[in-house]
């Protein structure tokens, strides 16, 4: 741990000793530690949520709530049982030892407390926690790459795939529809073709924004399906407010401008979108959902491009909005 982490670190200090609590603060404040302080468990409670300091020093005796019960209701709060609990208690016997221990303390020291051990615990368990803090957002970014696509920053297949089935049986539970949008970008070929890969790139992520800002809930995921296609997971949303969204994206995706000589529907880049709508069943796959989302982009494809089509299970349900705009 650095010492900018160290002199940055804040320490919560309760004891209902006020001497005890004096004598803390100036070994504490000598090694660099911010210090704030508490008389009892309650207060301890109080001084977390609202300053939440990297470790707690607790004794164990108090008046109004002991340090047992304190540290117990400390793992409740948010961020609570990651923050290191130093319990200092006079009681040197096993059942003490293990009782805290049981009720979450990271480690403890007796009184009369011997300073130079206490100082050496401290600054060791803040290391460690920093460390772990460290290593947990570390982490946490490498499961934010694995699950992104490189190119458009959208979610990559792979996320997809995961978040499909998560809401196909979340969705299955409460009984509640889920639709599924899959786009693909009209042509993207012969636009590579013509305009080079570099633009054929910069077209991906310009489409892949457009689907972004189309979807407006966070609950909603887009998707980089595979090359030119994307994929718009849309759960609670029935077949009406699919094909709300689907018009929206095509729109959108088409105002963008983006020059297309060799398109023969349209000067510019266009979509073609496959939309279903299911409400999950426990004994059938997602794949079903899939698949006449798949089914239906093909019609919307064979019927010229430029529009959205509804698979044949949705399409009775569904409303024509536009010209361009046709059933499957």
């Amino acid at each position: 741990m650095n010492e900018l982490s160290v002199v940055k670190s804040v320490v919560l200090v309760v004891d209902d000793d006020r001497i005890i609590r004096c004598l803390l603060r100036r070994a504490m404040e000598k090694e660099g530690y911010k210090v704030i302080e508490a008389e009892n468990g309650e207060e301890c409670l109080a001084a977390f949520q609202s300053l939440a300091p990297h470790i707690v020093l607790l004794d164990a005796i108090m008046p109004v709530m002991d340090g047992f019960t304190c540290c117990t209701q400390l793992q409740a709060l948010p961020g609570g049982d990651r923050t290191p609990v130093l319990m200092i208690t006079g009681l040197e016997d096993k059942q003490s030892v293990d009782r805290a221990f049981e009720v979450g303390a990271t480690d403890f020291v007796t009184k009369p407390i011997h300073w130079p051990v206490l100082r050496q615990r401290v600054r060791r368990l803040l290391q460690t926690s920093f460390l772990f803090n460290q290593l947990e957002a570390a982490n946490q970014k490498l499961e934010r790459l694995a699950s992104l696509d490189g190119l458009t920053q959208l979610a990559n297949r792979r996320r997809f795939d995961e978040y499909l089935d998560q809401q196909w049986r979340h969705m299955a539970r409460e009984k509640l529809p889920l639709s599924l949008l899959l786009c693909d970008i009209d042509f993207f070929k012969p636009y590579n073709d013509t305009y080079g890969h570099q633009a054929g790139d910069l077209c991906l992520q310009n489409v892949g924004a457009a689907l972004r800002l189309a979807l407006k809930r966070s609950t909603d995921l887009v998707a980089r399906y595979g090359g030119e296609e994307f994929a718009a997971i849309l759960p609670n949303t029935k077949i009406f407010g699919a094909l709300h969204i689907a018009e929206t994206i095509r729109e959108q995706v088409k105002a963008l401008g983006i020059a297309h000589a060799k398109s023969t529907v349209s000067p510019c880049v266009t979509l073609s979108l496959g939309i279903a709508c299911l409400i999950p069943m426990p004994d059938v796959s997602s794949a079903t959902l899939l698949k006449a989302a798949d089914e239906a982009l093909y019609q919307a494809k064979a019927r010229g491009r430029d529009r959205w089509c509804v698979s044949s299970e949705a399409a009775t349900k569904a409303i024509a909005v536009g010209d361009s705009i046709h059933l499957g």
